[in-house]
């Protein structure tokens, strides 16, 4: 699947909000909170026109239960794919329209990083802008290759979270 990014689009919060509402009735009382996170929740950042979701729950292995739910949604349910203690989940088969990345309550490190992220993006414009301008050169530099991009965005990526974790600890903002 080849990436795109695209202008930030007011559009990507109403988006979040109705599928917010369609995922919690799906995983029902197993949700404590679902966050808006990546890219399209940084309002003027480039991202690729995909709504990363993060659902909180107490018991990760109950959301296995819900794979069905899911699926009615038009979810692809695929495990941890690569994060221990994840479900992940992406909608839409051609075009790519939704991520859930599913955490436990107790794996603060994975929810705090991804909310740090987004916070320190969201109140450093610089970094968001660097961000945005890498995203926009990798994705002409590869043509779109998905794998290339991502490779591309690894070091920068990992310094921002870097910057963040220590940037929203200190800011007392922690989900814990």
């Amino acid at each position: 699947m080849k990436i795109k990014v695209a202008p930030y689009q007011t559009s990507w919060k109403s988006l979040f909000e109705d599928e917010k509402g369609r995922i919690q009735e799906a995983l029902g009382n197993e949700t404590l909170a679902i966050y808006h996170i990546g890219s399209t929740s940084v309002p003027g950042l480039l991202a690729k026109p995909v709504i990363d979701i993060m659902p909180v729950v107490d018991d990760i292995s109950r959301v296995d239960l819900y794979e069905k739910q899911m699926n009615e949604l038009g979810y692809e349910a695929l495990g941890e794919f690569g994060i221990k203690g994840r479900r992940y989940f992406r909608k839409g088969w051609n075009v790519r329209t939704h991520h859930v990345h599913v955490f436990e309550s107790r794996n603060t490190h994975d929810i705090n990083r991804h909310l740090a992220v987004r916070e320190y993006l969201r109140n450093h414009k610089q970094a968001a802008r660097q961000y945005g301008e890498l995203k926009e050169a990798l994705v002409q530099r590869y043509q779109g290759d998905q794998e290339a991009y991502i490779n591309g965005k690894d070091l920068f990526v990992k310094d921002l979270e870097r910057k963040a974790m220590e940037w929203y600890k200190g800011d007392k903002q922690s989900f814990s």
